[in-house]
């Protein structure tokens, strides 16, 4: 069989296409008892599968069209994301060049201090009514404390606010920093990870964004209040670009979806490590086994799930809900 990784469609979608390819038209009826699905995810399939142009309907049947045209249209949209998510880090990059040390704009607001530094991060939580959207680095810094949750987060998390934050690889790396991630998530965060996330961000609804550019110097390390403009517009789309392609980090007691193939813990710890971008040897490292280990056992994941490159692993374990 088939398969089509990378693609972004569910298995429904894909068995659907694989099999309107191998039997020629059928209806939708026809194919959802072939498939054993619903008519009512059998129509979301549907709709799937037209959205990309995979499909067509001719008549009452459906027919699956030529993948080449469609698919490369997926991959051009893909990389213009991609180059439109680098494009919003250089100009943000650039604007803080030309701005950090100026105070004239109106939507913007420095804090060069500790202490107001601390204030703002409190603020980003307490004044929270739906949302809250972050970018983390990691923790680093001599104020740096991994173990403990942001100012506010519980109580956020508390009282209903969605979190969502994507967190830099570094997080994975550190057992402490771990917990703390790990007591988030267990609270109700949503939180992915992504290797090379490029700032420290948060989003406090629409309303305002706090951005704390990366700097060696902690002294020197402002925090900018950046409220409503086309500037916070574009920082959300920054955000919501690394929420598109980061790896979910799962709570402590989820589980597969798929019955009698479920990994165990240590493999989705695995997985979770790998997707992170973490090498072999820092994986080995973490989990306490060798690195030769730790490659028999990534192999023998990807002939479980079929996949012929990590990368294709990461793809199809995250489809099946083990990360």
């Amino acid at each position: 069989m088939y398969s089509l990784p990378g693609i972004g469609i569910n298995d429904t979608a894909e068995n659907a296409y694989l099999l309107l390819v191998e039997r020629g038209p059928l209806t939708p009826a026809e194919l959802a008892g072939a498939l054993r699905v619903t008519s009512h995810a059998m129509s979301t399939t549907v709709a799937e599968l037209t959205g990309l142009g995979l499909v067509e309907p001719d008549g009452t049947r459906l027919v699956a069209r030529p993948p080449r045209a469609a698919l490369d249209v997926v991959v051009d949209k893909r990389t213009k994301e991609l180059a439109a998510l680098h494009h919003g880090v250089e100009e943000l990059s650039r604007f803080w060049r030309d701005h950090h040390h100026a105070d004239g704009a109106d939507y913007i607001e420095v804090a060069r201090t500790e202490a107001a530094r601390s204030a703002l991060v409190r603020r980003l939580y307490d004044e929270a009514t739906e949302r809250v959207r972050g970018l983390t680095i990691g923790f680093t810094g001599r104020s740096a404390r991994p173990n403990v949750l942001a100012p506010g987060c519980r109580e956020a998390l508390t009282r209903g606010v969605t979190c969502t934050v994507v967190y830099g690889s570094r997080v994975l790396r550190d057992g402490a920093a771990r917990q703390a991630v790990q007591t988030s998530i267990d609270l109700g965060e949503r939180a992915r990870v992504f290797p090379e996330v490029p700032l420290n961000m948060g989003i406090c609804d629409d309303r305002f964004a706090l951005v704390c550019p990366p700097s060696s110097d902690w002294d020197r390390r402002h925090h900018v209040v950046v409220r409503r403009s086309d500037l916070l517009d574009s920082l959300i789309g920054v955000f919501e670009s690394f929420w598109r392609i980061a790896v979910p980090l799962p709570a402590a007691d989820e589980t597969a979806d798929d019955a009698g193939t479920a990994p165990g813990a240590e493999s989705r710890r695995l997985l979770t490590y790998l997707s992170g971008g973490l090498t072999d040897e820092s994986i080995a490292r973490e989990i306490g086994v060798s690195e030769r280990t730790v490659a028999r056992r990534i192999t023998r994941l990807q002939e479980l799930l079929g996949a012929r490159t990590r990368f294709q692993l990461g793809v199809q374990a995250s489809r099946r809900g083990w990360l």
